[in-house]
């Protein structure tokens, strides 16, 4: 059975591109469906499984904003982490 073609409409603004995406998320399930079945879809990065003590606020804190900004709270709090080391790393 061949697959459908996938169609991205073209986009005037950016507003207009995220809202089309957030009423679509199908599409980008099977996008990434694809490039993992292809083999196109791979880490960049290894990652390692590490196990953190973080105070109970903060985890709150973390959990609340990744609802809010609808992420998984590891990936929120990954992100978090690489965007301090990144400034961290900058020259003053």
């Amino acid at each position: 059975m061949p697959r459908k073609q996938i169609t991205i409409p073209k986009f005037r603004t950016e507003a207009e591109e995220a809202k089309w995406w957030d009423s679509h998320p199908e599409v980008a399930t099977e996008i990434m469906r694809r490039a993992i079945r292809s083999g196109r879809a791979r880490r960049a990065v290894p990652l390692k499984t590490v196990t953190i003590r973080l105070p109970v606020p903060d985890l709150k804190a973390a959990r609340d904003l990744a609802h809010h900004k609808g992420l998984p709270y590891q990936t929120y709090i990954k992100m978090l982490l690489h965007e301090a080391l990144e400034r961290e790393r900058r020259p003053a």
